[in-house]
């Protein structure tokens, strides 16, 4: 049975910056400061998104003395990932079918 796609998490994933972050940290744990380097984003900008992604549960946060690092949650693309596959999955099952919707005359 397919499910929907969480639209929320796929408008917060849109937005380029915030995407770069995930991939960022899809590699390593970083620190606001990390990813102002890496991104060239201002801090501001960066904290941000930063709380977008917090919020939507996409990334967690564990502090370190003055510094606050951020660390993604892979369960949470793995569920977003698996939510493709199964759109992916019924799509195919209705071309093979020949799924097709008459026209009203």
């Amino acid at each position: 049975m397919m499910t929907s796609v969480d639209a929320e998490l796929i408008r917060v994933l849109a937005d380029p910056l915030r995407l770069r972050i995930v991939t960022l940290l899809a590699r390593e744990t970083l620190c606001t400061t990390h990813l102002v380097e890496e991104t060239g984003a201002r801090q501001t900008n960066l904290s941000n998104h930063l709380r977008v992604l917090r919020e939507a549960g996409v990334v967690e946060t564990e502090p370190c003395g003055r510094f606050t690092y951020y660390r993604l949650r892979p369960e949470v693309i793995a569920v977003l990932a698996g939510q493709f596959a199964e759109l992916a999955e019924t799509a195919r099952a209705s071309s093979a079918a020949d799924n097709k919707r008459a026209c009203a005359p």
